[in-house]
């Protein structure tokens, strides 16, 4: 149960690995976020990722201690990068262990879905125009306000 902020790639593989060891549990869910092509019909050639660190590792780790207790996982992993990072490269990965699927799955967006809106990272597209910071979406507060009245089963 850990969490970690880096510039180097992800291996995705070797993150997987390191999340399951010896005992994968009954149900392992991950998500892998990469950078897109393109925004609000835009090309986009590179997004740079910044971070307070301290504060980043600290809202990471309560949200998976967070995910854990809800969701009644034995392991979870959140990792994520910060820097200039290319078009396809990885940019967040988040996994889950659990009981169930769909304890596992659930854990994984709702990890997702939190880390969107509260984590202090700042994004900066390079686009074909110039320059452009990302605000953040109304969707994504959509999405994270309805784990306030979502209950697990």
């Amino acid at each position: 149960m850990s969490v970690s902020l880096q510039a180097e790639a992800i291996d995705v593989a070797t993150e997987y690995a390191r999340l399951v060891g010896d005992a994968p549990g009954a149900a392992v869910a991950t998500f892998t976020g990469y950078v897109r092509d393109h925004t609000d019909q835009q090309a986009v050639t590179e997004l740079a990722l910044e971070h307070y660190p301290e504060m980043a590792q600290k809202v990471l780790d309560e949200l998976g201690h967070s995910a854990a207790e809800r969701f009644q996982l034995s392991q979870w992993r959140i990792v994520h990068r910060y820097g200039a990072l290319g078009v396809s490269e990885t940019i967040v990965w988040v996994g889950a262990v659990a009981d169930h699927r769909g304890e596992a799955i659930s854990a994984c967006e709702f990890m997702m879905d939190s880390l969107k809106t509260d984590a202090p990272f700042w994004k900066r597209e390079q686009r074909l125009t110039g320059e452009q910071w990302v605000a953040s979406r109304d969707s994504d507060t959509a999405r994270r306000a309805r784990w306030q009245s979502v209950e697990v089963e």
